[in-house]
This record gives structure tokens, sequence and C-alpha cells, in this order.
């Protein structure tokens, strides 16, 4: 895994078309800007566990 320290207002650049920017930090949270073509699903993790889940899940009943 890389580790990087970003301040606020500073980016990352991920490949050719995906910036990461930090927009905020404010205590223990830090918001972020994803900006990345429309096809790269883009997802919280806890969010794209539950996606998995069911697509599996529809898998199943097919």
């Amino acid at each position: 895994m890389l580790i990087l320290t970003r301040k606020m207002d500073e980016k990352l650049l991920i490949g050719d078309d995906i910036t990461i920017s930090v927009l905020e930090i404010r205590g223990n949270q830090v918001k972020i800007g994803v900006d990345a073509p429309k096809d790269v699903a883009i997802y919280r993790e806890e969010i794209y566990h539950k996606v998995k889940e069911a697509k599996l899940k529809e898998q199943d009943k097919e």
C-alpha cells in the first residue's frame, strides 16, 4: 500500500484520467473529491460490499 500525505487543496493523480482532491479537513474527517471517467465505478467501501453481496445473491437466484 502506498501511503501519502496531502494538505488542503492538494491532489493525487491516478493514471492519466483520475484525480483525487482534498477538499476539506475537519477533525478526524477528510472530504475528498474524485474526478474520473463515467465508466469508472467509485464506491465507499461499505457500499461496495453491499453492492457486491447483492450481485452475488442475484446470481444465486439464476
